[in-house]
């Protein structure tokens, strides 16, 4: 990334707004390697700059910045326009899709007051103790995924364990079988981890459409034999005045299914590459975890942002955080950079397990921060201190670890893999376990709403 060099044709008439020019293009390798020595330009030149990639837009980077344009709601836009009805806005991607395969994100590319309505719908789903009643059923799945490989001594943290444990929640929370994990996985991973313009882009696009056509048909099977579930919630859900069509109900459980694979997948798999790279730290961690669990969760949250950030379109000319902006114009805000503010965190591209008044922004910030973020918070403990408990001397191996080429949509990771001491099976093996805990899901009715169902999941094998 560099400073364009000479006077823009805005400058140079008079109008400085886009003074601040940088050639700015988080979709590429270079910004994965280079983010630190990026972050730290555009905090040191320009918090607020404008590049022309991608069709020009602006990106914030100051953590101030970003906390005040997340904030202003009323002067910026989520609204994905599919089928140009209102003002033809692109959603929160930067670059948009091509217009063959434009569809709305869900709720998440929504203004209030539908935005509003589809959250009040999940929240008795998502709520703190609505996701507290399930950890029974997330410390199964993670026992079952570790004894596949406990005796071998070799695991890849993302295949077996990472992977799974966030699919199979995610698909008992919204009522769709649990085997169908596999059915959702690679098209889930795929999606955000394949650039724009890789050629392998219309493969991708061809399973993630084949995604949204497995939804759409558990939509229509919940309709006609009903059971718990977000699914059920939403084929019921009065969405301002008016049932919305399945079409749109699609997009949402899409949403629902990326929020919930890939970001915890991408906490995990990071968190324990640096702890497995700090072996004394993750000595300290298992050890102390009563108190130090909450913070280092916080901090590799902030270190490691799952969700780098997101686009949004300015709906009326305004002006915020010192910069003018006018109606129509793109923005990123990129909560990633936000989280490496030195004005708000010291020393913020080290790891601090204990830092304290970690305010980050990596779960957004504004009305549409994310709605799952218990769930995330809750399945990455799970997972870890599993891992710390049953592989506490593991050894990450870096010539078989891979990371995402590129940090566009998710900073994830596709192979960590790991050896251990051995260590004996505790239970039935996955294939079993899912079948079992497909029968308490039935039986117990696990995902009732918590106000209907308040009991935590009694799993037995």
């Amino acid at each position: 990334m560099t400073e364009a060099d000479g006077p823009t044709n805005e400058a140079a008439s008079g109008d400085d707004r886009r003074k601040h020019q940088v050639h700015f293009d988080r979709h590429t390798p270079e910004y994965r390697h280079q983010f630190e020595e990026i972050t730290h330009e555009l905090h040191a030149k320009c918090p607020i700059a404008w590049t022309d990639t991608h069709g020009g837009h602006w990106v914030a980077s100051g953590n101030r910045e970003v906390f005040e344009l997340a904030r202003s709601a009323e002067f910026l836009s989520n609204d994905h326009d599919v089928k140009g009805e209102r003002r033809g806005y692109k959603g929160i991607t930067i670059p948009s899709p091509p217009r063959a395969r434009e569809v709305q994100g869900g709720f998440l590319e929504m203004d209030p007051p539908e935005q509003r309505h589809y959250r009040q719908t999940l929240n008795p789903y998502l709520s703190p103790a609505a996701v507290g009643r399930w950890v029974p059923f997330v410390d199964e799945v993670v026992r079952a995924c570790l004894d596949e490989r406990i005796e071998e001594g070799r695991i890849d943290f993302v295949d077996d364990l990472a992977n799974i444990v966030p699919a199979v929640l995610t698909l008992a929370m919204m009522g769709i079988p649990l085997k169908d994990w596999t059915v959702y996985n690679e098209p889930a991973h795929a999606s955000v981890y394949t650039p724009p313009d890789s050629p392998d882009m219309p493969r991708v696009a061809e399973m993630s459409r084949n995604m949204g056509m497995g939804l759409y048909m558990s939509i229509q099977e919940i309709r006609r034999n009903p059971r718990p579930g977000l699914i059920d919630a939403l084929v019921h859900a009065d969405i301002n005045g008016r049932t919305p069509p399945d079409e749109e109900l699609t997009g949402v459980l899409a949403l629902l299914i990326g929020g919930g694979f890939d970001t915890t997948t991408a906490l995990t798999a990071h968190a324990l590459e640096w702890l497995g790279e700090h072996p004394g730290d993750r000595d300290r961690l298992s050890r102390e975890r009563d108190t130090l669990l909450d913070s280092a969760t916080e901090e590799f949250l902030r270190f490691y942002a799952p969700a780098p950030g997101d686009g949004r379109t300015i709906s009326a000319d305004c002006e915020i955080a010192g910069q003018r902006f006018e109606e129509g114009e793109r923005l990123w805000l990129s909560w990633a950079m936000a989280n490496r503010d030195p004005s708000v965190f010291p020393d913020p591209d080290r790891v601090d397990l204990e830092r304290k008044g970690n305010r980050h922004s990596s779960f957004g910030l504004g009305i549409h921060r994310c709605i799952g973020s218990n769930v995330a918070r809750t399945v990455f403990k799970r997972m870890v201190t599993a891992v710390l408990d049953r592989m506490p001397d593991y050894r990450c191996d870096p010539d078989g670890t891979v990371h995402y080429e590129t940090i566009g949509i998710i900073q994830g990771m596709r192979h960590l893999p790991a050896t251990f001491t051995p260590g004996k099976r505790l239970g039935p093996p996955l294939d079993e376990t899912l079948e079992n805990l497909q029968k308490a899901c039935d039986e117990q009715r696990l995902a009732e709403p918590v106000t209907v169902r308040s009991a935590r999941a009694n799993i037995e094998r």
